[in-house]
């Protein structure tokens, strides 16, 4: 079932028909966080959907509650382990409790487009990869598709002109690699989802957000904001598109394999469109009265210098937790070098 459209996926927000779900042989919900026209669900989500519609023939249906209408951004794990969601759209860092090896892509600093960080990142969490056998095994799920953002920026309600004007500032940071950069360079960290970031800036809960161009547009963040940088790179996002394991299983050969392929495909798509429009969003972002600083190349040597340990940091700290922090770094790493 095609549902890309806008007015028929608000249509779908709400229900699905009782004689199409009937009249196809799989049902399946998927739900995500994620704004109705997000690019992340445009991309990836709705893609992986369509392809498997197509692949069987019709045989598969969906019905996609986005917008945190089944659940938080930290409840999508779980959802697809109750079972109360099929597929779900789970970012990494808004559950590191339970997969923090996942956070291993949004390291400062390791890759420069989303296609680079999303193709090393996929090899180590497909199925049978790294990533699937030390996480996503024992929590009951697997990956169907996965997507890495470009680099973040600190975009701020204050005005940025130096890396020291980081000192001190409320910024919103998910994951373990961006939180340790951030402190090192003297802001307090401060975690939350992505749709609670316009109500913290709007309230003076944070003073700045980590962010990617991608999402300013979708959660109307500009208005609240002043400056940002450009050219820096504190990090990124992982988002997975996951399914438990038992429900897998319990599907048709052939639906089975057209999930697998379409989330392939998916992959592709999502890193490609992400990198396409990252300038265009820039300009919105720009034509919406934020400024964009280049730090002085004084101030980029020491933001490279901090952020160039991060990784071997945040490995470390995993490792003295009992968890494969430096094998899963070296994995993704050497998916980087292979490019």
């Amino acid at each position: 079932m095609k549902i890309s459209k806008k007015g028929l996926l608000a249509a779908l927000m709400l229900s699905v028909s009782a004689g199409t779900v009937t009249a196809q042989e799989v049902s399946l919900r998927a739900a995500s966080s994620l704004p109705v026209g997000h690019f992340i669900a445009e991309s990836v989500l709705i893609p992986l959907m369509d392809k498997t519609g197509e692949l069987t023939g019709g045989k598969v249906a969906f019905e996609y509650f986005p917008a945190q209408q089944l659940g938080k951004a930290k409840d999508m794990l779980s959802l697809a382990q109750s079972g109360v969601a099929d597929v779900t759209y789970v970012g990494a860092s808004y559950v590191s409790d339970k997969l923090p090896l996942s956070t291993v892509a949004e390291v400062p600093g390791a890759f420069k487009t989303s296609c680079e960080g999303t193709m090393a990142f996929w090899n180590i969490a497909k199925p049978g990869g790294l990533l699937d056998k030390t996480e996503y095994a024992p929590e009951g799920v697997r990956a169907l598709a996965a997507l890495v953002l470009p680099p973040y920026q600190v975009f701020s309600a204050t005005e940025l002109k130096g890396v020291d004007d980081l000192k001190g500032l409320k910024v919103r940071a998910t994951g373990g690699a961006k939180q340790i950069a951030l402190t090192e360079l003297g802001a307090v960290t401060v975690s939350m989802s992505a749709p609670e970031t316009r109500e913290a800036l709007s309230r003076g809960t944070v003073d700045a957000i980590a962010f990617p161009h991608s999402s300013i547009l979708p959660y109307d963040l500009a208005p609240l904001l002043k400056t940002a940088t450009d050219g820096a790179n504190f990090g990124s996002f992982v988002a997975i598109f996951m399914i438990s394991q038992s429900k897998f299983d319990s599907l048709p050969e052939d639906v089975q394999k057209a999930l697998t392929e379409a989330g392939e495909a998916a992959t592709k798509n999502g890193c490609e469109t992400a990198d396409k429009k990252l300038a265009d969003d820039k300009q919105k972002i720009a034509d919406g009265g934020v400024k964009f600083i280049t730090f002085p190349d004084g101030d980029m040597a020491k933001l490279n210098a901090v952020l160039g340990g991060v990784g071997d940091n945040w490995a470390s700290d995993l490792d003295g937790r009992g968890k494969p922090g430096t094998e899963t770094l070296n994995a993704f790493r050497a998916g980087l070098d292979s490019k």
